[in-house]
């Protein structure tokens, strides 16, 4: 191994495969996020090792299914075994009935429990006792998001004095929303024992600071740099940096343009033929604004007549935490408008919103962006939202329009070339709409040319090379 070639560990809160049985046969199937298509060609360049929770119970043979990835992927995998108690108090419990809504500007679905706030502490305190296991001298450990915010603490506490990095997916909250946090100064304190703390965009990283330097009287502002704010805290010295994690710009535009992408487009839109398409595709949650966006394309067929069998909304909502009352409730909720507004403006072989409750798998995915003229992608609150940019990546013809909220952190890098709404502004979210509905084409294509050369520019492995810049010095992870 190069002498300048470190080895990276990867902590995450899920592994990055998927383990199931089919029949009396385990299987274990990479993953396909970003994320893991980004750091893969690393890992197995420098060997490297990934931890997190398998997914599964002890009834997996999860020696023989790693040895088989290890084998196949180049790098090692290092399970945290975790009861389902502690699944159900660490994960869902703490991680996303407290730290998610709270984190997402959305108070009102918070709970905050001293017993899943302990369970956190444990299983946390579980990650860094693996890692002690697995982890040498010289490794440069990676924790990612907000299940693990206290892995660096507990691998101080453990004697591990390697280079730590955290990278926060989420956003991260204004001090006066944070100070609702009844653990407020732990999660700073325990923060603050990262090298480098890495968030999506400067108003979080401004947020962080605030909250570090008026929480921990011991914690003050050095230095600030174009990337990152250093800080003291105590004896310690710990970059603050904002990193806008991206996509892989061109696998997904070379995807895009597919002769199988381009009939999947094709047969979809013969299908909903003669119409503009507004394309919304997200996961089960409340923080992705879905019912306003319901509400606004319905005020949009209220005040413009012209949109009427010439605009269809195609809403495709992925599964995600069904058990949980909340997205029950949200589910019925979106039933419910759906069914309100279909029945409302609905002619005969016109439709106004077409909602498919399902997952998409990866060529009708790129088909559904590259068939629809206009992407919604109208959270109330995300760290950045990876839909605009791939829908951007996905416009082979550069005819698309993207209306994006100004509350996603992508809206920083895109904000010249989208439309930007508040998605809690009913009445000009509906006029966005129609303003993308008759938009020249040449305008269209003067938008997306700026909003796929910030994309192509900005991509997954720009983010990549900053984040590691800074936190190994010159180590060789390119």
């Amino acid at each position: 191994m190069n002498q300048r070639m470190k080895r990276l560990v990867i902590v995450s809160n899920r592994l990055p495969i998927v383990i199931d049985r089919e029949e009396e046969r385990w299987r274990i199937v990479p993953g396909s996020g970003g994320l893991v298509t980004a750091l893969a060609p690393i890992m197995r360049r420098n060997s490297g090792l990934w931890v997190g929770w398998p997914g599964c119970g002890a009834e997996a043979p999860l020696e023989e299914l790693f040895t088989r990835f290890s084998d196949a992927q180049g790098y090692q995998l290092a399970p945290v075994p975790l009861s389902e108690d502690q699944v159900d108090k660490y994960y869902r419990g703490f991680s996303n009935e407290t730290l998610w809504p709270l984190f997402h500007d959305l108070l009102g679905y918070c709970r905050f429990r001293t017993e899943t706030w302990q369970v956190y502490q444990q299983v946390n305190a579980r990650f860094a006792e693996v890692l002690l296991t697995h982890s040498r001298p010289g490794d440069v450990i990676w924790v990612h998001d907000y299940q693990l915010l206290l892995v660096g603490q507990a691998l101080n506490q453990l004697g591990i004095r390697q280079s730590l990095g955290f990278f926060l997916h989420i956003p991260f909250p204004s001090p006066d929303l944070y100070r609702r946090l009844p653990w407020r100064r732990e999660i700073i304190h325990a923060l603050l024992a990262y090298d480098l703390i890495g968030f999506q965009t400067l108003r979080d990283r401004r947020n962080f600071v605030a909250c570090a330097t008026s929480l921990l009287p011991d914690t003050e502002v050095i230095s600030r740099h174009r990337h990152f704010t250093l800080l003291r805290s105590g004896e310690r010295f710990v970059k603050v940096g904002h990193y806008p994690i991206s996509i892989d710009f061109a696998e997904f535009h070379d995807a895009a343009r597919s002769q199988e992408v381009a009939d999947a487009a094709w047969y979809l839109h013969e299908q909903l033929e003669e119409r503009q398409l507004l394309l919304g595709i997200d996961r089960l949650d409340y923080t992705k604004g879905i019912p306003d966006r319901f509400l606004a394309f319905e005020r949009a067929l209220e005040k413009y007549p012209d949109l009427h069998r010439r605009t269809s909304l195609l809403q495709v909502v992925v599964p995600s935490r069904t058990l949980v009352a909340d997205y029950q409730d949200l589910k019925e909720q979106l039933d419910q408008l759906a069914g309100r507004i279909n029945a409302r403006f609905s002619e005969p072989g016109w439709t106004p919103i077409y909602y498919v409750f399902r997952s998409l798998e990866r060529v009708q995915l790129l088909a559904h962006y590259r068939a629809s003229e206009i992407a919604l992608v109208t959270p109330l609150r995300d760290g950045m939202n990876l839909v605009a940019k791939e829908y951007c990546a996905a416009s082979v013809d550069g005819n698309g329009v993207l209306i994006l909220s100004e509350f996603a952190g992508a809206a920083d890098e895109l904000g010249r070339g989208a439309l930007l709404v508040n998605p809690y502004d009913v009445e000009a979210s509906a006029d966005a709409i129609h303003q993308a509905f008759v938009m020249p084409h040449a305008e269209r294509q003067r938008r997306m040319g700026l909003l796929q050369s910030q994309v192509r520019r900005h991509d997954v492995h720009l983010w990549l090379r900053r984040f590691m810049e800074h936190l190994a010095g010159g180590a060789d992870f390119a």
